[in-house]
């Protein structure tokens, strides 16, 4: 078993074994997180973290089901509904998000799938945008091959599109559209050229197994995700998983280094959640490989700590900002 383990995550690799994963998760958390940070060290800059920051440019009526979101129609939160904003007001806050020391502007759309018009007002904001220099990034639902391919060539470099949890468990989580349809879309943004933000939700009641099973998923795809956002349930009042049970906050810590481990070149973003993690609990999820955040004070609908207090905890830790050429060259050599 010794050596099996020092052989797990020197290398990449797409045929991971559910059983071998669940062993990985199992392991006593000083070995995995210093397996973890071998990995890291191997293939990045230990203290470079890449920021992010996402904007919501349209919020709410989403015609999905999904039970974690409060911007589902068929959950009765009381999240505002606001139409998709106008191209000045987003080129505004990215031209902020770049002062601010972020790297790449991410834009989400609540869609089940984009809308003819929104759409064609979409990739014009995608072009603003990606005319500041910054790397784009965008969550606007299902694709078809030639809206991808459109918003390949408006400028768009990350489609983010989560598999939130494992084919077994996705059926007690969205009902509204079914995995494959996750792995078809992922499919055509890379079959346009586009790099992959693709992650999932861990502490929605499920089981060991099923975080095993969404971590397999991401690292068995044919090309590892660019960036693997690893998300905390943020429980919203309204949503069926208002009350579900709190995630150890290790068993999260485990997650992050095994996604480490088992996509050594990927970005693995410290995502949702962050807001109700303490200084200490972020600090081991760095320790554990996570390099990547979401930068500001909101993070879709939900709250995310402010940017002064993050740039405070990377003074604390000794972290820095990963220069945007850095992360760049990294996305081409996963």
């Amino acid at each position: 078993m010794g050596q099996e383990m020092q052989d797990i995550g020197n290398a990449v690799r797409h045929d991971w074994q559910r059983e071998e994963i669940v062993a990985l998760l199992e392991m006593p958390l000083n070995d995995l997180v210093f397996r973890a940070q071998t990995v890291h060290r191997e293939n990045f800059d230990p203290n470079a973290v890449q920021l992010s920051t996402l904007l919501n440019i349209k919020t709410g009526a989403c015609a999905e089901d999904c039970s974690y979101c409060p911007q589902s129609v068929v959950n009765d939160t009381s999240l505002k509904v606001e139409p998709l904003m106008n191209k000045a007001d987003v080129m505004e806050k990215a031209r902020q998000a770049k002062a601010n020391g972020a790297s790449r502007f991410c834009m989400g759309a609540a869609w089940r799938s984009p809308t003819p018009k929104g759409f064609e007002t979409t990739l014009d904001i995608i072009r603003g945008v990606k005319s500041l220099g910054l790397e784009t990034c965008a969550t606007l639902g299902m694709l078809t091959p030639s809206q991808a391919d459109e918003l390949s060539r408006a400028g768009l470099d990350y489609y983010n599109h989560n598999i939130d949890t494992s084919p077994e468990f996705y059926g007690e989580i969205i009902t509204t559209r079914t995995f494959q349809d996750r792995l078809d879309t992922l499919s055509h943004v890379r079959d346009a050229g586009m790099k992959v933000c693709c992650g999932g939700i861990v502490g929605m009641g499920e089981a060991e197994s099923d975080r095993a099973g969404l971590l397999q998923s991401l690292a068995n795809l044919d090309q590892h995700p660019e960036s693997v956002p690893i998300n905390l349930l943020v429980k919203i009042e309204g949503t069926p998983l208002e009350n579900a049970d709190d995630l150890d906050v290790f068993d999260f810590v485990r997650c992050i280094a095994v996604a480490r481990i088992m996509m050594p070149r990927s970005l693995v973003r410290l995502s949702a959640g962050r807001q109700e993690m303490s200084d200490e609990a972020q600090a081991l999820c760095f320790m554990a490989g996570a390099n990547s955040i979401f930068y500001g004070e909101k993070l879709l609908t939900t709250e995310n700590p402010d940017a002064n207090h993050d740039m405070t905890l990377f003074d604390r830790l000794g972290l820095y900002p990963m220069p945007v050429e850095e992360d760049i060259d990294r996305a081409v050599s996963v």
